[in-house]
């Protein structure tokens, strides 16, 4: 009922923004050129009723070209594996060069892997950069089965399998366990692709050290709860029909809950600067937003196995883990360097819950490990922005060199 509620919903609002479109395209250029104030603020209110829903497709990367060395290097897209649940995307350059191959793994958690658009591009000047391009469980046929946790390890041993073993993993946020979990199962198993290097990115390894309130929500319920709440059958006019998933409206709804005051006054801004024109200003609220409200669903056995295996239970940091039915031990990690970072003001994953990783990783030698803490960052300032790219990146760009 969950979700044919939010479809009603959002049926009943398409009216609504075609008139409102139609009426801007009616007023046209007036409404940015003209003097009445009123006739830009009249303009402005039917963009943001335009505005007033989300999408569910996977907006572009939109990296065309990446400055490397002396020169601007054109990128194309292609997919190096796909897989019912998600692509290995390959951000191919148009230059000879050798470089490292680079998987960056992002996080399934209600928006698509663009929201790491920033992380790529930095990372693309000075290496082959891969990305798990994860797939709108919406989209996903009942015929392709289910999808956890262990899939979801799954599918990056089988993507490391493809990029070869000269290979480094960057993980951002909520796959950092995943990672974690898929070098340690390789190890165990003397795989030959592990990865060089890993280098885990404000990630919930242990979310009993420091709990947030994004670790508290998820212990003040048990996990029927979120079975029986939070899940909801995809409806049929879509191709995962029949499917139980955990809405991305749902998550977006939690994210926008959690700091309200800013997101209203963001929208106040964005309709100010419409209304006075001011369309640079304006742009780089809508881009942000664009991404925001592109939302995922999760296939129900992965976010309902995330939930209770690292935030309720925290199982590998606590030794409890299994894969396949076998337990992972980190400590056979041994070939793998590891380099931790971690935010000051994270407020979504605390200060020594990605740190944790050294700990469980054992087996590897001291110079094999690094922790970097940054400061006057928050979560997505770790892996997006001008520290990002100014004071995380060189840090983790010379971790992949040194281990090349």
């Amino acid at each position: 009922m969950l979700y044919l509620a939010y479809q009603a919903q959002s049926d009943l609002l398409d009216p609504a923004r075609a008139l409102a479109q139609a009426a801007i395209v009616t007023l046209g250029s007036r409404a940015l050129l003209g003097e009445p104030l009123s006739l830009r603020a009249a303009a402005a209110g039917y963009e943001m009723v335009t505005r007033a829903g989300l999408t569910h497709k996977r907006p572009p990367y939109g990296i065309a070209s990446v400055r490397t060395g002396n020169r601007d290097v054109p990128v194309t897209e292609e997919a190096a594996l796909t897989l019912p649940f998600g692509t290995l995307l390959h951000f191919r350059k148009d230059s000879d060069l050798a470089q490292s191959k680079v998987l960056v793994v992002a996080p399934m958690s209600g928006h698509f892997a663009t929201l790491l658009r920033n992380t790529v591009a930095t990372l693309l000047q000075d290496h082959d950069v891969y990305i798990t391009d994860w797939h709108n469980a919406r989209d996903v046929p009942l015929e392709a089965g289910p999808f956890g946790y262990d899939d979801y390890v799954d599918y990056l041993i089988r993507f490391l399998d493809v990029l070869g073993p000269q290979a480094h993993l960057v993980a951002v946020c909520q796959p950092c366990v995943q990672v974690l979990t898929a070098a340690a199962v390789m190890a165990q198993a003397g795989h030959r692709a592990q990865a060089r290097s890993m280098t885990l990115m404000a990630g919930p390894v242990d979310t009993r050290i420091n709990p947030t309130a994004v670790n508290r929500l998820a212990n003040d319920k048990p996990i029927e709860w979120f079975r029986s709440n939070l899940i909801s059958t995809v409806p049929r006019r879509y191709g995962g029909g029949g499917r139980r998933v955990y809405p991305g409206f749902v998550q977006l709804g939690a994210f926008l809950a959690m700091n309200m005051s800013r997101h209203v006054n963001a929208h106040i801004d964005l309709f100010t600067h419409l209304a006075a024109g001011e369309t640079e200003k304006a742009q780089t609220i809508k881009a942000f937003y664009d991404e925001y409200f592109a939302v995922l669903d999760l296939p129900a056995e992965f976010y309902l196995e995330t939930v209770q295996w690292i935030f309720q239970e925290a199982r590998l940091a606590a030794g409890t883990l299994t894969y396949r039915g076998e337990r992972v031990d980190c400590s056979a990690i041994r070939r793998t360097a590891l380099l931790t970072v971690e935010g000051e003001r994270d407020d979504i994953c605390s200060l020594g819950q990605t740190a944790a990783a050294h700990d469980l990783c054992r087996g590897l030698k001291p110079f094999r490990k690094r922790h970097h803490m940054q400061a006057g960052v928050g979560h997505y300032g770790v892996f997006s922005g001008r520290k990002w790219e100014n004071q995380i990146y060189p840090i983790v760009r010379n971790m992949i060199l040194a281990n090349s």
